[in-house]
């Protein structure tokens, strides 16, 4: 039975890391092997003991272990179903605009200077996909010539999942994480921030010396018959207090749960529940000089979200789950530690596989494998294991353009081809990641000491 699980992970495995190729969305994947482990393991489950030792029953999994595992997934769920309306309302009102409609310069070094730091900031405030969109979209109307645009959108890539690994709101990897008590913001944010200064500074640099001068116009087109969207709709007062509360509700979830200890999926909730109220309240002022299909309520933007990721996140953390009640990651967690050792080492191969495969399941199979421990440093709350794997695993996937959402998200944008990623951007990736790697040993071994 165990060889039976382990083998049908590694295919599913291999389906989601190949969905392209296959033309099989991952989301399916995930979800047909979640139901076939958790199948194979309620009949496997009578042959094992319970930690206490009590005989495993048929009961005893659909009660407690499958609802268990549920309670964690959907704390994870809640959370980004939240925060992705929260971000989608934002986006469809132009909050963004914002931020992007203040950079003029032409200069290309400078611009890619800006672009690099902007991206940073948001990915930890936002999430690494959307802040990609945002900032690809932004670089249309900045750069014209395509191949010049690939090295822009290559360090937003870089920039993106840097910036998400500091932020307990920042990236999946680090969300989970979060949620699960693993890490806390007071530790998250201060000893992470300047390793992934490093890996998004570090290879901003090299990449600039292959941009010289300055850019050429953008012609812009105007088209009469051109619809009004709601971000035209709106005036520039709500435009701007939506994007203050939107981004005040995302920054408020951490406060949230320091003070009331309570999931931050209730905080995200109250962040949402207060932008719903001001959206109906602005748009019943507005009367009927915005027509009712153009209005961007929230049950319409909700819409928008990307529901397949979602789905994904569910069968792919409950496979998971399965093979953490099987025993199956406590016995690998045993192997990794006679065989490599080193949780440093560890944790940098798993940020190296997230380039390979998908990151998710590379952390949910670590948070299974090395559980929560007080008595041992590395693996108590904010121990160097927690926040090296925050760093690895959120970073590690830009080495390539399919290890991360932001990559995945400027490959289909602007037709990034593997190789030529590959060829000029995975080395330079793979620099920042180390330097970066090399700066939390650093800070962990040398600096971080002298404060306790």
């Amino acid at each position: 039975m165990v060889l039976l699980m382990i083998c049908l992970f590694v295919l599913g495995y291999v389906a989601i890391a190949t969905e392209h190729q296959i033309h099989v969305n991952k989301a399916a994947t995930a979800l047909i092997l979640c139901a076939l482990l958790w199948t194979i393991y309620i009949f496997y489950a009578p042959a094992l003991n319970t930690p206490l030792g009590v005989q495993k029953t048929t009961e005893y999994v659909t009660k407690v272990e499958l609802i268990e595992g549920v309670g964690e997934v959907a704390e994870i769920l809640f959370f980004l179903m939240g925060a992705m309306t929260i971000v989608e309302l934002i986006d469809v009102h132009g909050g963004f605009n914002i931020i992007t409609r203040r950079i003029t310069t032409k200069n290309k070094k400078t611009l890619l200077c800006i672009l690099t730091g902007i991206t940073f900031i948001m990915s930890a405030v936002l999430d690494n996909l959307t802040t990609t969109i945002v900032i690809v979209m932004l670089l249309r109307k900045l750069v014209q010539d395509q191949k010049e645009r690939w090295y822009f959108a290559a360090v937003v890539i870089l920039a993106a999942n840097a910036g998400g690994a500091f932020s307990p709101i920042g990236d999946v990897t680090t969300i989970m994480l979060w949620v699960k008590g693993n890490v806390t913001t007071q530790h998250l944010i201060p000893e992470l921030i300047l390793p992934s200064i490093v890996a998004a500074a570090l290879p901003m640099l090299i990449m600039s010396r292959k941009l010289k001068g300055n850019l050429e116009d953008v012609e812009v087109i105007d088209s009469e018959s051109h619809e009004p969207t709601a971000a035209e709709m709106v005036t520039n007062k709500e435009r701007n207090i939506i994007f203050y509360l939107g981004i005040g509700a995302l920054v408020f979830v951490p406060i949230f749960k320091a003070i009331t200890h309570l999931p931050p999926y209730l905080g995200v909730a109250l962040g949402l529940g207060v932008l719903w109220v001001y959206t109906e309240l602005m748009y019943h002022e507005k009367g009927d000089s915005i027509k009712e299909e153009k209005k961007a309520r929230i049950q319409k933007v909700v819409k928008r979200i990307d529901m397949t990721t979602i789905l994904f996140f569910l069968g792919i953390l409950m496979a998971v789950n399965a093979l953490s009640f099987a025993g199956i990651l406590r016995e690998l967690s045993e192997w990794l530690d006679e065989s490599v050792g080193n949780i440093y080492a560890i944790n940098i191969i798993i940020g190296i596989l997230s380039s390979i495969v998908d990151n998710v399941p590379l952390v949910a199979g670590a948070m299974k494998m090395y559980e929560i421990d007080p008595t041992t440093a590395y693996f108590a709350v904010d121990g160097a294991f927690w926040l090296f794997l925050a760093y690895c695993a959120g970073v590690g996937g830009s080495i390539l353009i399919v290890g991360s959402a932001a990559g995945v998200v400027v490959m289909g944008l602007e037709k990034v081809s593997f190789g030529w990623y590959l060829k000029e951007v995975s080395l330079i990736a793979l620099l920042g990641y180390l330097a970066g790697a090399l700066m939390f040993i650093i800070q962990d071994s040398y600096i971080m000491p002298l404060f306790n």
